[in-house]
């Protein structure tokens, strides 16, 4: 099952790439609510490269890392990866006049209610364009 959510960001395509792309960035926003922290990114943007992202509950109780490889990287306009688990991702990117929509789709994990997933990607690209937006 394919499950799409996208975003509208108030910022230039440069400034979203940077946020999505750059570590010190990706801290700062890559978590669902304010109890969880990303405190480690480590990133290789091209075919091939993988990524390793931390995410944890700030009082230690849980925590997971989020990881993959890198499939296609077409700057400003698409990232394609796939998860540990063998699961794809498209990143996706338009510009208008003053926004930028990030699109994501990816293939539905069989272990959480496919709304669940739905909401937590969704809280996360919610507090991506709330970083950027309020730099």
């Amino acid at each position: 099952m394919q499950i799409s959510i996208e975003v509208k960001v108030a910022a230039s395509i440069d400034r979203v790439w940077q946020a999505w792309t750059r570590p010190q960035d990706i801290q700062q926003w890559n978590f669902a609510s304010d109890e969880w922290q990303c405190p480690d990114a480590q990133i290789d943007l091209k075919p091939g490269g993988r990524f390793s992202y931390r995410m944890e509950a700030k009082d230690g109780s849980m925590g997971f890392d989020f990881s993959g490889t890198f499939t296609k990287v077409t700057p400003h306009q698409s990232i394609t990866f796939e998860l540990g688990d063998g699961r794809p991702v498209v990143v996706e990117f338009e510009t208008d006049r003053k926004t930028v929509t990030v699109r994501e789709t990816f293939e539905a994990e069989s272990e959480n209610a496919a709304q669940q997933q739905k909401q937590g990607w969704q809280a996360i690209l919610d507090n991506f364009a709330r970083f950027v937006e309020g730099e």
